[in-house]
């Protein structure tokens, strides 16, 4: 009989300390903050420069990071790491030609996205025939707190998980319209919860809506959010919580019936 192993089983003969540190240098370079120096980089980690240094200069050797001799930064072979988890994921397969004809109905991008710490990644993106699209790319990570994407998401923790993630969350500020209280915050995701999908007004942006509904896998949990960011110019808060939450709906049904066959 094949072992089954639980995150339980894991102890600390099995822990590789320094494979989790070497991971921890690489999550420290942000959209924020592309390019570090070293000491930027030891600071922010928490480790010495000594071991920091060590890490970067074997992440340089090995192609996932470019050094000028001063500043660090990123290069573009670290997005294997993630596309080959994604790769391996049936729902991206499915969800992708299904968000291509949700782009092509609406005229707007569209986007899925999951939850890692407080902040929402993108990992899947299907462009309209704009000229002008939102300019948001596969890999961009955004707070959870301040995005229709992260809130249907947040909503779909287990409360034990979102009251850790509440309260070690610090809510940043990004426009006049940004929740930065921690108890407005949970009324929305509260909310969300209730009617199942998420609009956010101009919290990241200023001139930036976006809505969001939840994907299910075929056991009907949550497994990324399908979103729709709108510049508010173009579509009223109305037209998002009509038309564009009716197409969202279909969308996301259609996926997770992709996903029962």
């Amino acid at each position: 009989m094949a072992e089954t192993l639980t995150v339980e089983d894991i102890g600390d003969r099995d822990y590789v300390n320094s494979f989790a540190r070497g991971l921890e240098v690489i999550r420290v370079f942000s959209r924020t903050k592309p390019k570090m120096t070293l000491s930027e980089v030891a600071r922010s980690t928490d480790m010495t420069r000594a071991t920091v240094r060590r890490f970067l200069l074997t992440l340089v050797r090995e192609g996932y990071v470019y050094t000028d001799g001063k500043y660090f930064s990123l290069k573009p072979k670290v997005l294997e790491l993630g596309y080959s988890a994604l790769s391996s994921m049936s729902v991206w397969e499915v969800a992708q030609p299904l968000m291509s004809d949700l782009a092509a109905t609406l005229q707007e991008s569209c986007f899925a996205a999951v939850l890692e710490g407080d902040s929402v990644i993108y990992t899947a993106r299907a462009t309209s025939k704009r000229f002008v699209n939102v300019g948001i790319s596969v890999g961009s990570r955004v707070p959870a707190h301040c995005v229709s994407s992260g809130r249907v998401l947040l909503a779909a923790l287990p409360e034990e998980a979102f009251l850790k993630y509440l309260d070690a969350a610090e809510l940043t500020k990004f426009t006049p319209n940004t929740i930065t209280s921690k108890v407005k915050l949970r009324s929305e995701i509260e909310d969300v919860r209730i009617q199942g999908w998420s609009i956010v007004d101009q919290e990241l942006e200023i001139g930036l809506r976006s809505i969001s509904v939840p994907i299910k896998d075929a056991a009907g949990e949550v497994v990324a959010a399908l979103n729709v960011p709108c510049p508010s110019s173009r579509i009223t808060y109305e037209q998002m919580r009509t038309r564009v939450l009716t197409e969202l709906m279909t969308a996301s049904n259609r996926i997770t019936a992709g996903l029962l066959k």
